[in-house]
């Protein structure tokens, strides 16, 4: 949620930042409007209950005669007083349902574009994989090796799901781990997340009311299928403060994430890549908000150190403004070479949601001066699906078999350190 305070001091510097994010300036004179008309509703209530109490201490040092007089002044003032709390509260929900949907201001670094616009390359990394045969997609080689199976996961839950099967689960929980062990020698703290929230967490976090319409409801109960674990992770502080010493606080988490994929139908349908159901490990940070922009770096160092182990081609990208989520104030994404797709596709991504979330969520530590809003970031290090994707895919050889990175041998029985179609 935005500050509403630097709101009011710079109301056309915020229709401008949140014009590139393509959002509508008539919200922003709503919030206006209904701002002046709270404080000045706001104002006659403090005044009305300064004056109650006032009359309230006289009705002891009154006359006698002049007692129930008193007392039915201060009836009145209580019936006004009354009234004006009831219409301050219609008033105070009114601004809050407006100021919900206001998203993120983005970074003044974010390049201009609107939404699906292509975000400003900062770098490539890696030579792309040359193939002297034609490469096969992941679904041609999970198919072969008997490791992924759409068709009988249609039968029983529709479009968008799978099996994985024999070596390529073996190859997802080492990435897990791989992944695990990597941030937690960085000073990730592990967590298995829940992902089932309430709809506060959804709020909380950003993801509603925007992205209502990608999310799984539980039917008659105010719980919801998480899209990603960045949900849980950032629920953990939620109403709570912690001290400026102990940032910034690291998580990584792991867990199932549903998403509805709703509008995209028709696009990405082949294989593994654009699922309803799919695993995550995942980076969250709660930090000092002089150091936020240093913390977005450091996340999507991580990303890269990943990528670049995995023996991937890739690419860095600053996203538009106009493509941000409504949290996100900037986004890079890391986008991965798929030579069964002949494009670059996102791997991951990072973002920086500077106070928004916890304003949100009220979130803060303290310091000498007092409270204050921590920021929070969020970073992919592992999607599973796309890197399994993308290991298939970079790795692949003539007769079919892949090779599996070194860095994942440890975390894998001796026996696979090359996938092979069945025999």
């Amino acid at each position: 949620m935005i500050d509403i305070r630097q709101f009011r001091e710079d109301p056309e510097g915020f229709k401008k930042s949140l014009g590139r994010k393509r959002f509508d300036p008539a919200v922003l004179n709503q919030v206006l409007e209904l701002d002046v008309a709270k404080r000045q509703v706001q104002t006659q209530v403090e005044r009305l209950r300064a004056a109650k109490n006032q009359s309230s201490k006289e009705i002891s040092r009154c006359p006698p005669a002049q007692r129930a007089s008193k007392i039915e002044e201060v009836k009145k003032l209580g019936d006004e007083l009354a009234g004006l709390e009831k219409e301050l509260l219609v008033q105070e929900e009114k601004l809050k349902e407006l100021l919900i949907q206001i998203p993120n201001p983005p970074h003044e670094s974010v390049p201009d574009g609107g939404k699906d616009e292509p975000g400003q390359t900062i770098r490539e990394v890696g030579a792309r994989p040359a193939f002297d045969f034609e490469p096969r997609d992941h679904l041609a080689l999970g198919e072969l090796h008997g490791t992924i199976d759409v068709q009988r996961a249609s039968k029983l839950s529709g479009s968008r799901f799978s099996y994985l099967l024999g070596d390529l689960v073996h190859l997802q929980f080492a990435l897990v781990q791989f992944a695990l062990q990597k941030l937690s020698s960085k000073g990730f703290t592990p967590v298995v997340t829940p992902i089932l929230v309430r709809e506060l967490a959804m709020y909380g976090t950003g993801f509603f009311p925007a992205d209502k319409n990608e999310i799984y409801k539980l039917q008659d109960e105010d719980l919801y299928l998480v899209g990603t674990s960045e949900v849980s992770l950032a629920g953990m502080y939620l109403d709570d403060m912690v001290s400026a010493d102990s940032l910034p606080l690291r998580f990584v988490g792991y867990s199932t994430c549903l998403r509805r994929e709703a509008g995209s139908y028709g696009k990405d349908t082949k294989g593994i890549f654009r699922v309803h159901q799919f695993d995550k490990v995942e980076m969250f940070s709660f930090t000092h908000p002089s150091r936020s922009w240093e913390e977005h770096e450091l996340l999507l160092t991580v990303e890269e150190e990943i990528a670049r182990e995995l023996g991937f081609h890739y690419r860095v990208v600053n996203i538009v403004a106009g493509d941000l989520g409504a949290p996100a104030a900037k986004k890079y994404d890391l986008e991965v070479w798929l030579p069964g797709q002949n494009a670059y596709r996102e791997l991951t991504s990072c973002s920086n949601c500077t106070d928004f979330q916890a304003r949100r969520l009220n979130c803060r530590y303290k310091d000498d001066k007092g409270p204050h809003l921590v920021h929070t970031l969020n970073g992919t290090a592992i999607a599973i699906g796309r890197t399994l994707i993308a290991l298939l895919e970079t790795h692949q050889r003539a007769d079919g078999t892949v090779v599996v990175p070194e860095c994942l041998h440890r975390y894998l029985p001796e026996k696979i350190r090359v996938l092979g179609p069945r025999s």
